[in-house]
């Protein structure tokens, strides 16, 4: 039998990926209606790669599908946020508890140098965004529940939909990096019910800045 050939990628994830960026970009706004026809012809293709990957982001709670109204981009109320606040702490304060006591020396390491570049990164926000958030997985990565780690990465999409960021506000990038050291130092203390307090209320303070 001969060998069948993949593509690396399919079609529709190209185009789902790009959509997600324009979205988290601002380019295509909360509550705004996607125009179909003109991002197809944008993109070069038919409309069924580009359904196929609005009903991607629809799953992923970036898109909602109205009925004979089309697709637009998912509008996040303070009531929304508040419950996706309320999941990540506690599927993030149970992973950093996790880490804390079955981290490897190698892993508490990797994760005092993200610290340590967050640190470093304090007056470049998009810098700082980007470690903060690989940070956070790379500490459930450590935890090491799969389906954990697929839910906050949903969870944390929708959070980016949100218009007012809770790092956007003035001297909450400072906050978030005082609650980091808290977390951090309690992990390599193994204080698993520490990590998961200080975890927990790094969330509680997000979610302060974010309303």
């Amino acid at each position: 039998m001969s060998a069948v050939s993949l593509a690396p990628r399919a079609l529709y994830e190209e185009v789902a990926e790009l959509l997600r960026q324009r979205i988290f970009r601002r380019e295509l706004e909360p509550g705004g209606w996607i125009d179909e026809v003109k991002i197809a012809q944008e993109f070069g293709i038919s409309r069924t790669p580009l359904r196929e990957a609005l009903k991607v982001l629809a799953a992923e709670g970036l898109v909602t599908m109205k009925v004979r109204r089309g697709a637009y981009v998912t509008e996040v109320s303070e009531q929304d946020l508040a419950e996706v606040y309320h999941l990540l702490s506690l599927l993030e304060s149970d992973a950093a508890a996790v880490v804390a006591q079955k981290a490897s020396a190698a892993e508490l390491h990797e994760l005092q140098a993200l610290h340590k570049d967050l640190e470093a990164a304090v007056k470049d926000r998009e810098k700082f965004f980007a470690l903060n958030e690989r940070f956070h997985m790379r500490l459930l990565e450590i935890a090491g529940n799969r389906w954990r780690n697929q839910m906050v990465a949903d969870l944390r999409k929708v959070m980016k939909l949100h218009r007012h960021n809770s790092l956007l506000k003035s001297g909450r990038i400072g906050e978030s990096l005082a609650e980091h050291r808290q977390v951090m130092k309690a992990i390599e203390k193994r204080d698993a019910g520490a990590a998961m307090e200080r975890m927990q209320q790094h969330f509680r303070s997000g979610l302060e800045a974010a309303a």
